[in-house]
């Protein structure tokens, strides 16, 4: 870590404490502007899903495929989320097998979306050692902050226009569809960061350096998920207000999708 770093976190910290401000202007529980394309790369996957936070940018495809369910679970599909840090999309980020944070992000995002239920499994059986499995693919384009949020929106964006292929023969006809995948709520990820004694909504990558702590809270009309990231801690009060706010902006933006 070099000196700039050192020099931003203690500007963020400084201005939050001193004057309860955010460098780029924004309120402390103010989300970046948010646009979201679904079906954005058509036919090239089952579902797919473009968003947009800020200037964070991710790109989400969905691939049905047709594959041997577990054996304690034998008439259940499975989902697996999968998140590729491209290093286009920053400097830190190198190529290679999933580091760290790659793993952290698609275990938040791939929690919020399981634990919602919005996917029955039971309806992705087929037959006897026959299941679908959705494999959720999610492409980090640019990083300015906040990957829980705007991956976690776009994979449920891309599932939520997902098309089933044909099923023939034991296989999956690509190209062919038979359906859309069943969908029953749109869980919302939003996260809050703690920065010294401030807690604000949405920090962008300039904020992440000062992040003490951080909680993802998952939402649908009830509480789906939470995870704590950070060495720092939340006390029950602001955990409490952090999950009344969640409910409260999860309907806007759920609206967007």
């Amino acid at each position: 870590m070099n000196i700039e770093y050192y020099l931003k976190r203690d500007y963020i910290s400084s201005l939050l404490e001193t004057e309860g401000k955010r460098h780029d202007g924004r309120q402390l529980d103010q989300i970046r502007d948010i646009e979201i394309t679904k079906e954005y790369v058509g036919d090239k996957a089952d579902g797919s899903a473009y968003v947009k936070l800020g200037d964070t940018e991710v790109l989400v495809g969905i691939s049905m495929m047709v594959g041997t369910p577990y054996p304690d679970r034998p008439t259940s599909g499975t989902m697996s989320t999968s998140v590729e840090l491209r290093p286009i999309a920053h400097p830190r980020f190198e190529s290679g097998p999933p580091r760290e944070e790659s793993i952290e992000t698609a275990r938040v995002i791939d929690r919020g979306i399981r634990e919602s239920g919005c996917i029955d499994f039971a309806k992705l059986f087929i037959e006897e050692d026959k299941i679908w499995m959705a494999s959720i693919d999610i492409h980090i384009l640019n990083n300015d902050g906040n990957l829980f949020d705007a991956g976690g929106l776009a994979a449920i964006a891309a599932l939520a226009n997902t098309r089933m292929p044909k099923y023939e023969d034991g296989e999956a006809i690509r190209g062919e569809w038979a359906g859309n995948l069943e969908i029953t709520s749109t869980p919302i990820p939003v996260t809050f960061s703690k920065i010294g004694g401030k807690i604000v909504l949405d920090a962008d990558i300039v904020e992440e350096n000062a992040v003490d702590a951080r909680l993802t809270v998952a939402t649908t009309d009830t509480l789906n998920a939470m995870q704590k990231g950070g060495k720092g801690a939340f006390s029950s009060d602001e955990v409490k207000e952090c999950v009344r706010r969640a409910f409260e902006i999860a309907p806007t933006i759920r609206g967007l999708i």
